[in-house]
């Protein structure tokens, strides 16, 4: 299933009703009418929550994933391990792998892998370790290279944490 822009798309033009066949919408440089194809609205998609048993979530009230449809959405992910404390505190690189680790076993709940994953967001607290983190994100993502957006943050929940990553995937095979 594609993209839903167009069906943003179709709703800017005040497109509502019937869901079966193309629906037409205005063709601005003709002035007559275009057809749109029929996508799916999100009330039709069926929404999967995964979680990964970190200390937060019932906490917070989140999910770790959230699959709508051929979306799979990963929440900030931190460097928490089985034992629910941080890994490798003070080494960005190690905490980011574990974070990578994290999102993997996230994806493959939701029926996704990294090959799906469409952007990622590092967060940084401290900005000097982005080239380290690039390198992790690299070994995992070398051959898919999803857009991806870098960002320094005053500050973590966790003191311990230099990192926090998120990722959207796509799921167009199944």
């Amino acid at each position: 299933m594609p993209h839903p822009g167009p069906l943003l798309q179709a709703a800017a033009a005040g497109l509502t009703g019937a869901r079966s066949g193309a629906r037409h919408a205005p063709d601005r440089a003709a002035g007559g009418r275009r057809a749109v194809p029929d996508y799916p609205i999100m009330s039709d998609w069926q929404r999967q929550l995964i979680c990964s048993g970190s200390p937060y979530e019932p906490i917070t009230g989140f999910s770790r994933a959230v699959r709508a449809g051929v979306w799979v959405a990963v929440a900030g992910t931190a460097p928490i391990g089985p034992h629910g404390r941080t890994v490798a505190p003070g080494d960005a690189a190690a905490q980011a792998r574990r974070c990578f680790e994290i999102i993997r076993e996230a994806l493959e709940k939701a029926g996704a892998r990294l090959e799906d994953v469409v952007r990622t967001r590092i967060m940084l607290r401290r900005i000097e370790d982005w080239e380290a983190v690039s390198r992790v994100h690299g070994e995992y993502f070398q051959d898919i290279r999803p857009a991806c957006t870098i960002v320094q943050v005053t500050r973590f929940v966790e003191p311990d944490w230099l990192v926090e990553i998120e990722a959207d995937a796509v799921v167009l095979d199944g």
